[in-house]
């Protein structure tokens, strides 16, 4: 099963507030990205945003500018359903993140909460950095967030790959500094607890 069917199939099959990834609100992530973006203005883009109500509360903050990518298009129709009104001004991508074409220095902040660790092989990793490195604009941030090390080996049926601040940084290679990390516990609607790794990466 490719990534699109396979992700078209959860979201459609499963609640949103059933899933493992599953958070009310993404807090950490809001507040690194209104530490990011004081500015209101500022061109956000949610990659592997799915059906996460993080746009949701980035609008209620005032933010204008807001891009939700996800392969599954079952998850960003859901996504503006919710959202109504409110949401006719985000621009929604449904695209793979590894193919996407993306217009070049283009966001500020690039968000990605446990899209990235999905990414097992190499070359899919390569595609997807350079596609970054191109679509951020100079200055501009990443912030990204994975499993940790002692996080699980496997999602929603699929292998991960888990990382620390230092192999996560290496991954983006020369194009960006490692600017700050942490590590984040997240506990999941079933009631376990799963390590997440967040890094933010500025684009040199």
């Amino acid at each position: 099963m490719d990534a699109l069917k396979h992700w078209d199939l959860i979201y459609g099959t499963k609640a949103p507030e059933t899933v493992s990834w599953f958070r009310p609100h993404l807090e950490t992530s809001l507040g690194l990205i209104e530490r990011l973006a004081p500015n209101r203005s500022a061109e956000i883009i949610d990659v592997g945003g799915g059906e996460s109500t993080l746009v949701d509360d980035l609008l209620a903050r005032g933010f204008q500018n807001l891009t939700v990518l996800d392969v599954s298009g079952t998850a960003l129709e859901a996504t503006r359903e919710r959202l109504g009104p409110t949401g006719h001004g985000v621009c929604w991508l449904v695209a793979n993140m590894t193919q996407a074409r993306m217009t070049p220095d283009s966001y500020d902040v690039w968000h990605d909460r446990a899209a990235f660790h999905f990414l097992t092989e190499p070359g899919q990793r390569t595609a997807y950095v350079e596609r970054a490195a191109s679509a951020v604009k100079p200055g501009g941030h990443i912030l990204i967030s994975t499993f940790g090390l002692e996080g699980p080996p496997r999602c929603s049926g699929l292998d991960v790959v888990r990382y620390d601040a230092e192999t996560l940084q290496r991954e983006f290679g020369a194009s960006f500094r490692l600017v700050d990390s942490l590590t984040e516990l997240h506990h999941t609607p079933s009631g376990s607890c799963q390590q997440f790794t967040y890094c933010t990466l500025q684009k040199t």
